[in-house]
């Protein structure tokens, strides 16, 4: 393939997103480039006055079946694919009248868009590109000859070439790159849609594709590249996010601030969760944002500082002064009153994020990691248990508070790394025990952390004394339970199963506290 630069004589444009198309079509037209191109955009460029041939005109070919068939003629794509450094190709061409195309400038029907707006099945379909993705991938394969744009942001680069004298082989070779990029995501979508539509999440070939949206610093730690890639869908969250201020987000910030935002919307009434190393390490619910915020931070305030903040309502300039008073990475929340973004904006490096919604903890969705020699994907754990599924196994029932807390404990238990071990009283979590490889050891972790946060706060007692407790699995022996016991837990919830559920039963009424099972685990490795 020649490296010398190759002008453009003739491009073929036929564009849905018409940002940048009179920019690109004028400076094409000023090299002396003929122009091709259908629809719409041929509609828009006879409208500013940019010469532009119909491609029926040029092929002799008209559009047919609704505009499904319209550039799948050979004098389209053989004027793309023929390679200028063969003479036979050549020789064909001329024999079939075929001229050449030096440049193809398409962008695809919006399926994605068309999906994420909650159209019917007939209407997506109908928004399925066949012609597009052809003149693409015949561009981008025969790219030693022809250049080949898939997004408007592409055109500056072009234009920029069309004024050194044409374009060179690397810039054709980089378009082409992204261009199979593009029509790659684009099928992963379209088969990700059939398969939802057959109730087929997890189909035989599974793709996965996103749109660059940063590049990070790096990862979890610098000697590590990264970068953060959206995938189309509008689930509220740091994808959906506009930041208001502060810096770049890192690698951990986002994966932190993910957890924190999927927690925090579990919750009806007025939430707030802060998490530290993707656990939440204080959690509250309160009739108002500000006395969430007091009881979440009590339950760990070493911990919270320097970690992500989560609301599940707009947040109001009384719980921004309070935030404000600990260093925190991040705030995240549906919006923000005026007020409480003009007092959080003398915080420089504070990051503020705003998603514009909640995500629905109940809606279904992928969750995707990878391993050596490939990946895992699972559905979402989008369980969530209710007080009529619970059954209670000990001869006492809960009270009406202890009942409202254990539900409480096991939607926080839901988002803590497993072994996860959650004390909660009165609406706030008072200690939680993380990752560790004994559930043991969870509740004894949390079991001291609660007194640690009451020796800060003045109080002669743990704060898990007359607490309940929640437990993300069941029980493999008593010793469990018995640790709980002993911080001063009056009831827990655990999901059942164990082979020695009699044992721990018998336990919790030798201890007269109550308890009952969920039979719904919820493990979070």
């Amino acid at each position: 393939m020649s490296q010398t630069p190759l002008p453009i004589r003739r491009a073929l444009i036929s564009v849905s997103d018409k940002t940048g198309l009179l920019d690109l079509a004028r400076a094409l037209s000023a090299q002396g480039a003929e122009i091709l191109s259908t629809g719409g955009s041929a509609k828009a460029l006879r409208d500013a006055g940019v010469p532009v041939t119909e491609v029926s005109d040029h092929t002799g070919f008209p559009e047919i079946l609704d505009g499904r068939v319209k550039t799948l003629v050979p004098q389209i794509h053989g004027g793309i694919l023929g390679r200028r450094d063969l003479p036979a190709h050549l020789a064909q061409m001329e024999e079939h009248g075929i001229a050449p195309i030096d440049l193809v400038a398409v962008n695809l029907y919006p399926f994605e868009k068309t999906v994420a707006s909650g159209a019917d099945a007939e209407t997506c379909i109908e928004n399925i590109d066949i012609g597009g993705p052809a003149l693409i991938r015949a561009a981008a394969k025969n790219h030693g000859h022809v250049v080949v744009l898939t997004d408007p942001a592409q055109y500056e680069g072009l234009i920029d070439a069309l004024g050194d004298g044409g374009t060179s082989l690397d810039f054709r070779r980089s378009l082409a790159g992204a261009a199979y990029a593009r029509t790659a995501a684009y099928d992963a979508a379209i088969a990700a849609w059939f398969a939802q539509q057959a109730g087929q999440p997890l189909a035989d070939r599974f793709i996965l594709a996103g749109q660059k949206a940063e590049s990070l610093r790096y990862g979890e730690n610098p000697h590590q590249q990264a970068a953060f890639y959206r995938d189309g869908s509008t689930r509220p969250g740091v994808a959906t996010a506009v930041q208001l201020q502060g810096k770049s987000l890192s690698y951990n910030n986002i994966n932190d601030t993910d957890a924190a935002f999927e927690a925090v919307a579990e919750f009806d009434s007025p939430a707030v969760v802060i998490v530290k190393h993707a656990n939440p390490c204080g959690v509250a619910v309160a009739p108002t944002l500000s006395a969430a915020w007091d009881q979440a931070l009590k339950c760990d305030p070493v911990s919270a500082f320097g970690g992500i903040v989560a609301l599940n309502r707009m947040l109001d300039a009384e719980t921004a002064e309070k935030i404000s008073t600990l260093f925190t990475e991040v705030i995240v929340a549906p919006d923000a009153e005026e007020a409480a973004r003009e007092l959080l904006a003398r915080k420089k490096n504070l990051r503020l994020l705003l998603t514009g919604g909640l995500p629905d903890p109940a809606a279904a969705g992928l969750v995707v990691r990878s391993v050596a020699g490939g990946f895992l994907a699972q559905t979402r754990d989008n369980g969530r248990i209710t007080r009529e599924s619970l059954r209670v196994v000990t001869k006492r029932a809960p009270s009406g508070q202890e009942m409202d807390d254990l539900l409480f404990a096991f939607r926080v238990a839901k988002h803590v790394k497993s072994n996860a071990i959650v004390y909660a009283k009165n609406g706030a979590t008072v200690g939680v025990g993380a990752g560790q490889m004994s559930r043991v050891d969870s509740a004894r972790i949390a079991a001291s952390k609660s007194g640690e946060a009451a020796r800060a706060a003045g109080l002669d007692t743990p704060l898990t004394q007359g607490s309940v407790a929640a437990s993300d699995a069941f029980f493999p022996f008593a010793d469990g339970l018995e640790t709980i016991v002993a911080a001063g837990a009056t009831a827990v919830i655990q999901p059942g199963g164990s082979i020695r559920d009699d044992e721990v039963i018998a336990a919790a009424d030798a201890a007269g506290i109550a308890m009952v099972f969920t039979g719904m685990r919820h493990f979070r490795h």
